[in-house]
């Protein structure tokens, strides 16, 4: 990785996990994203890097609790994922299996959202934000109340008229570059934030935790290696492939799909000198 911390903007997910570790920061974002007050936050500190050797390395979500015991799952996606709807399924089953271990009965599950911050328009209608609770299709008369959100929200948004203000402040911090980033986007939340990502990139300690974060990714066993070679072959492609616009689900499909890493290395020389997406998949 070799990825200095001082370069990194809070779309790192080292970063956003680190920003939003403070409990003031993480309350100001759920109360922009919600659309809600909230009155104080708790976060689960040792829930923001988890090892799963089994599962896929390190995770950086951001876990929290507020004084209604609402649980929140956060979590930065800078590249555009397939079934990332699915992907939301799991995280919330996790949340809830978890709860259900500690010894809550079904009633007393608290509600929960899952949240994915996305660089990227995930379902291409130009939103801020997209909601989604669970609805009766034959009748808006009968309601679930199963407590569940998940909300996605995009960082490329078109509606500003339609969502708070404070909101596209921060989601236009969020889509910033290193220099871009450092600008006074004229909101006292977003400064805040800003002094904060200031304070971890100059914070000794931060950089010994990102220094074993990276220790940790290549440090997994053999096969773990191996996936994580794969996925950063695949991550790098999909960068690559970035600079021709939105890239389809199914060539998205296809990249996951492939197992081969000297497959994905030969498809980014192609992808470097392609001229377009039609011009890479078609030489693919």
């Amino acid at each position: 990785m070799n990825t200095l911390l001082k370069n990194l903007t809070i779309k790192n997910n080292f970063m956003f996990a680190a920003v939003m570790s403070d409990e003031e920061n993480c309350k100001g974002f759920l109360e922009r994203a919600l659309s809600m007050k909230i009155d104080h936050v708790e976060i689960s500190t040792e829930k923001n890097i988890v090892y799963h050797p089994e599962y896929k390395g390190v995770r950086l979500d951001v876990y929290a609790k507020d004084e209604n015991n609402t649980r929140y799952n956060i979590e930065m996606q800078v590249l555009k994922q397939p079934a990332l709807g699915r992907r939301s399924r799991y995280y919330q089953s996790q949340m809830d299996m978890e709860l259900l271990a500690k010894g809550c009965e079904y009633a007393e599950l608290p509600d929960s959202y899952v949240i994915f911050l996305c660089d990227f328009d995930p379902f291409g209608e130009g939103k801020y934000r997209y909601t989604f609770w669970t609805a009766c299709e034959e009748t808006e008369k009968a309601s679930l109340k199963d407590g569940r959100c998940i909300m996605f929200l995009n960082t490329r948004g078109e509606n500003a008229e339609e969502v708070p203000k404070e909101l596209v402040s921060f989601l236009k911090f969020v889509h910033a570059d290193l220099k871009e980033s450092q600008e006074d986007f004229q909101d006292d939340y977003v400064r805040q934030v800003q002094k904060s990502v200031t304070h971890i990139r100059e914070s000794r300690e931060m950089e010994e935790r990102f220094m074993l974060l990276e220790l940790l990714l290549k440090d997994e066993h053999k096969e773990g290696q191996k996936v994580g070679r794969l996925e950063e072959a695949r991550e790098m492609l999909q960068i690559a492939l970035n600079k021709f616009g939105e890239l389809p689900d199914s060539l998205l499909k296809t990249l996951q799909q492939q197992q081969d890493i000297e497959v994905i290395r030969g498809w980014m020389k192609i992808a470097l000198k392609s001229q377009s997406l039609d011009d890479f998949i078609s030489k693919m």
